[in-house]
C-alpha cells in the first residue's frame, strides 16, 4: 500500500464493476479507505475481498433520498469522516429525441443528474466539518460535444459538467474542490452491452476503436490514476476543470 491518499475517506457510487471498481481498487491501494456504493451487493463484496479490510460495502439506490442518507450515515459512523466523493453511478439509454421513452429519459436524468446532485449535497456538511474535501464527477466527452442516438445520456452529462462547475465556484472558497473526468468510449459493462445490442457487434466495435487516435478503447484502469491525483493533494489547486480521458476523442 501507498500513502498518497493516507488518512482519506472515500465514497464511490458505481463501485461494483468498470470505472467505479477500477477507481475503488487504485483508492484503496493509495492508502484511503472506501465506502463502495452500488445496488448489487454481490458486486461490492467481490470487490470489498480484494481490497481487504479498508472497504466499507453500502448496497443503496443513490438516486433516492433515503439512499443517500444511508450512504452519507454508514461511512461517517464506520470511518469517522470524508474527504472524497466519487459520483459515478450511470446509466445509458440507446436513441433519438422521439425513441426514448419519458421513462427512459426520467431514469438518466435521475441517476445521473439527480442522484449526483442529491449526493454532492448531502456530502458537504462532512466535508467543511473535515476543512475540505474533494467531488470527482465522471461525466463524459458526450457532455462536451453531442453524438448520434444519446438524445437524453449526452444532455445528462452536460448537466454534469456544468453542476461540477457551479459547484466548483459556490465551494471552492470552503476548500471543497470540484472536477470533472470525461471518458470516451471504456469497455465497461455498460458498454458491452451497447456493443451487444448491435447487428454486427464486431463491426461496431471496430468502428469505435477507429475515431481514437491512440488506437484502442478506454479501460477502467485508465480513468483510475486521474481520481486518484484528483483526490489528492497533489491536486490542492484544481477546481472546475473538465478532463477528457478519451484517447483522442476531442481532438479528432
Amino acid at each position: 500500500m501507498n500513502s498518497r491518499l493516507k488518512d482519506k475517506i472515500a465514497i464511490i457510487t458505481g463501485a461494483g464493476s468498470g470505472i467505479g471498481r477500477a477507481s475503488a481498487i487504485a483508492l484503496a491501494r493509495e492508502g484511503a479507505r472506501v465506502a463502495l456504493v452500488g445496488r448489487r451487493q454481490d458486486r461490492l463484496e467481490d470487490v470489498a475481498r480484494q481490497i481487504g479490510d479498508s472497504a466499507l460495502v453500502v448496497a443503496a439506490d443513490v438516486s433516492k433520498q433515503d439512499g443517500i442518507d444511508l450512504v452519507v450515515e454508514q461511512t461517517v459512523a464506520s470511518f469517522g469522516g470524508l474527504n472524497v466523493l466519487v459520483n459515478n453511478a450511470g446509466v445509458l439509454h440507446i436513441g433519438t429525441v422521439e425513441q426514448i421513452t419519458e421513462e427512459q429519459w426520467d431514469e438518466t436524468f435521475d441517476v445521473n443528474v439527480r442522484g449526483l446532485w442529491l449526493l454532492s449535497r448531502a456530502v458537504l456538511p462532512h466535508m467543511r466539518k473535515a476543512g475540505g474535501g474533494s467531488i470527482i464527477n465522471i461525466a463524459s466527452v458526450l457532455g462536451i460535444n453531442g453524438a448520434r442516438d444519446r438524445a437524453s445520456y449526452a444532455p445528462s452529462k452536460g448537466a454534469v459538467v456544468l453542476l461540477t462547475k457551479c459547484m466548483a465556484i459556490d465551494h471552492g472558497p470552503e476548500n471543497i474542490r470540484v472536477n470533472a473526468i470525461c471518458p470516451s468510449f471504456v469497455e465497461t459493462a455498460l458498454t458491452a452491452a451497447v456493443i451487444a445490442k448491435a447487428p454486427d457487434p464486431q463491426a461496431v466495435r471496430q468502428e469505435r476503436i477507429k475515431v481514437h487516435p491512440i488506437g484502442r478503447l478506454g479501460t477502467p484502469e485508465d480513468m483510475a490514476g486521474l481520481t486518484v491525483y484528483l483526490a489528492s493533494d497533489e491536486s490542492s489547486w484544481v477546481t472546475g476543470a473538465v478532463f477528457p480521458v478519451d484517447g483522442g476523442y476531442l481532438a479528432v
